[in-house]
């Protein structure tokens, strides 16, 4: 059987940076399969998103299915899902799968857009959260996920604890933490903690930079990586990707994917 095959849930980006095309990118150049299904669908470029239109539940169900029961996956990358009743048809297909399932919560737009309904955030914690293998917050989801207080590095770690001990995996993510450099730590549902850190880098040029960060780190999965090493690769992916970025658009611009992944050797 192949190895690499990851099954991407996200919402598409019409600028090509994030979403399901971020996704494709980044675990295309990372030597894995991307497959598809898309639950939303946004008017977006770099200047931020404009529009959203959701894809029907049941035909993001079907767009899972027809993948799984075909190509199959080795793991799954959940973006952007948007409301209660879409996450609940994803939950519903995930509950008959065994595969590692990458969850980054992705609740707020690099410009600040609204991407999660409100009350989604219940059912992800009751539906997807316990069926995920690590789920990728940023400074601001880790709040909302967890009802704590996160300003701080040590603010972040003990939110992420707290939600690691509920049995997941959690790599708390530093971008949006102050400092010089950022640190994302691991920590694992047994607890152990591994952190990566690199030098912060001055730029605009980083939308896209969770969906990429997941969607390596699934694609690690998915090519029979240890947890710990993928969350690792990844990270190192990112930095490059950043470093190497095309400088497109006049907002937030694309990574630099392909650019990228050739720094890591």
């Amino acid at each position: 059987m192949s190895r690499g095959r990851v099954l991407i849930v996200a919402g598409s980006d019409s600028g090509g940076g994030a979403g399901v095309q971020g996704d494709i990118k980044t675990v295309t150049v990372l030597g894995g399969y991307a497959a598809s299904a898309i639950a939303a669908l946004t008017v977006q470029n770099t200047l931020g998103v404009s529009d959203i239109l959701a894809v029907p539940p049941a035909f993001v169900a079907a767009q899972m299915r027809a993948v799984l029961d075909d190509i199959g996956a080795d793991a799954i990358k959940l973006g952007m899902l948007g409301g209660t009743d879409t996450m609940a048809a994803v939950a519903d297909v995930l509950e008959a799968v065994v595969y590692p399932i990458v969850l980054d919560p992705v609740m707020v737009a690099k410009g600040g857009a609204s991407l999660m309904a409100r009350d989604a955030v219940a059912v992800l914690r009751a539906r997807l959260l316990p069926m995920a293998t690590l789920v990728t917050p940023n400074a601001p989801e880790l709040a909302v996920l967890t009802g704590m207080r996160v300003e701080t590095a040590a603010d972040a770690l003990a939110a992420g604890r707290a939600l690691a001990a509920r049995g997941t995996a959690v790599l708390v993510k530093g971008g949006h933490l102050p400092g010089d450099t950022v640190t994302d730590t691991l920590i694992e549902a047994d607890r152990r903690e591994h952190a990566f850190t690199a030098a912060r880098q001055d730029t605009p040029h980083t939308h896209g930079t969770g969906c990429a960060l997941a969607s390596a780190i699934a694609c690690g999965l998915a090519q029979g990586m240890a947890l710990p090493d993928a969350v690792g690769r990844a990270h190192a992916f990112v930095a490059a990707a950043i470093r190497t970025a095309p400088e497109l658009g006049r907002g937030h611009g694309p990574l630099g994917h392909l650019a990228g992944a050739r720094a890591l050797g």
